[in-house]
């Protein structure tokens, strides 16, 4: 049995890593998500047998996995694809909690005095999984506008998280060196709990993909400590997959916004003022705006086209009306592609993801890296629901908040559409040059009429 077990363990391990690598791709990652969703039944069903249940505690089990099955399925199949971000952070931060969780039911088990190999992963979950709980949720109330998507500061607040941290550090070794009491343990958790609320308060929405990133890698790591106090072989395997796919993610992330990973947690992004003064800088400015007749004209007629979705067409659910859009300027004889910023919308691939609902077909979408040489040769780009990503101020203005991100060549194709409800500034806070260039015609209005419009533009040109 115990070969078996061992055997079914690295079978799962295996579909872990699959459907890791199959997740790099937007063509492969439906099929990695459920390669790696079979890993995890054949590591859930091995682990049955380890377990020592009463009757009272099987039918527990029971209970909760019904619940959380019902739970799950029912939140991913009602999720709007413009709340996926939200859904993301709520999900990791419930993995954080119940790592948690699990290593203050060990500690209990173990008594007063248990050996240090035990005691130290115990409270290496305790310590990040509930900052990764109470992070995620702060994140999750953000990015559904529960609370202020703006950092909250106050003087003194770093001194406050290194006081908090402090604490939690004695915490600790209290009860590593000295006695492992509830007292000890249980303080340590609300510590941590407090110390994850705090972390992401002063972080703005903007920078809310980079943080669901860390805080999934803190869950993963948490995992992976709960895997060493159970002596699990799948959760330790899980767990590191996770904390190292994730933390990869969040130094790419971060390279995405040309800021470091310090910056974007300390460095209180997005504050009001920046709105403010975007607003007064705007003041006097004008902008050339055009009906849906020139532009279907303009884009019936061009050779090469470039969308650029941002999130207002994840807000529109506009995805279905820019496949449209394509395959009629397709049918044209008009070349088609989609250039994905890596941090467009609100968490990595949201773009990617949203744009496959809509059956967009693989080859047409383009990492940035990959696109950003053409638009000198694309007749139009179409910016749809994109604001700081294309912004030129990253290139061109040092003293800009996006100064040094990179950003999509929007601004050297040919003749530029901007689609935009209004002038509002996105979540950078400042003004966008291209919107005021030469060569940009705006379009205002909400993303779905107005690819509706463009549609039926094209269709009469």
């Amino acid at each position: 049995m115990t070969l078996l077990i061992s055997l079914a363990y690295l079978v799962a391990a295996v579909l872990f890593i699959l459907g890791l690598k199959q997740l790099s791709s937007p063509k492969g990652a439906r099929n990695g998500n459920f390669t790696a969703a079979a890993g995890m039944v054949i590591a859930l069903g091995a682990t049955v047998p380890l377990l020592h249940f009463t009757t009272a505690g099987a039918v527990i089990v029971a209970v909760g996995i019904v619940i959380g099955a019902v739970i799950g399925t029912f939140g991913a199949r009602m999720v709007h694809m413009t709340a996926i971000p939200q859904m993301v952070a709520l999900f990791n931060g419930v993995g954080g909690g119940a790592a948690a969780l699990v290593a203050v039911a060990e500690l209990l088990h173990f008594g007063v005095h248990p050996s240090f190999s035990l005691v130290l992963p115990s409270v290496l979950s305790i310590v990040i999984g509930s900052i990764s709980f109470a992070g995620s949720m702060v994140a999750f109330a953000k990015l559904q506008e529960l609370m202020t998507g703006t950092p909250i500061t106050y003087p003194g607040q770093q001194v406050v998280n290194g006081l908090l941290a402090a604490a939690i550090i004695g915490f600790a070794i209290a009860v590593l060196a000295i006695a492992s009491i509830p007292f000890s343990f249980i303080s340590l958790m609300v510590l941590a709990l407090i110390l994850g609320v705090a972390f992401v308060l002063p972080i703005g929405g903007a920078d809310m993909p980079v943080v669901i990133s860390l805080l999934n890698a803190c869950t993963g790591l948490a995992v992976a400590a709960s895997g060493f106090t159970l002596n699990n072989f799948a959760l330790i395997v899980a767990g590191t997959l996770v904390g190292a796919s994730g933390s990869l993610l969040t130094k790419l992330m971060s390279d995405a916004m040309g800021r470091s990973l310090a910056n974007v947690l300390f460095g209180a992004f997005g504050q009001v003022q920046h709105a403010a003064t975007a607003a007064a800088g705007a003041a006097g400015r004008s902008v050339r705006s055009a009906s849906a007749e020139d532009l279907g004209t303009l884009l019936a007629y061009s050779q090469r086209v470039i969308i650029v979705p941002g999130y207002g067409l994840a807000v529109a659910q506009a995805q279905h009306a820019a496949r449209e859009l394509a395959d009629v300027l397709e049918k044209r004889g008009v070349e088609v592609e989609y250039a994905i910023h890596p941090v467009a919308g609100r968490m990595p691939g949201h773009m990617n993801v949203l744009l496959a609902e809509a059956n967009v077909p693989y080859e047409q979408l383009k990492e940035m890296d990959q696109v950003n040489d053409d638009f000198k040769n694309a007749d139009v780009a179409l910016i749809v629901g994109a604001n700081d990503v294309v912004n030129p101020a990253a290139r061109s203005t040092p003293g800009s908040p996006i100064y040094g991100m990179p950003i999509l060549n929007a601004d050297q194709a040919k003749n530029i559409i901007f689609m935009k409800r209004s002038m509002r500034p996105g979540f950078a806070g400042i003004d966008n040059e291209l919107m005021f260039g030469p060569k940009t015609l705006m379009f205002f209005g909400d993303a779905k009429d107005s690819l509706t419009k463009l549609v039926s533009a094209v269709k009469a040109a």
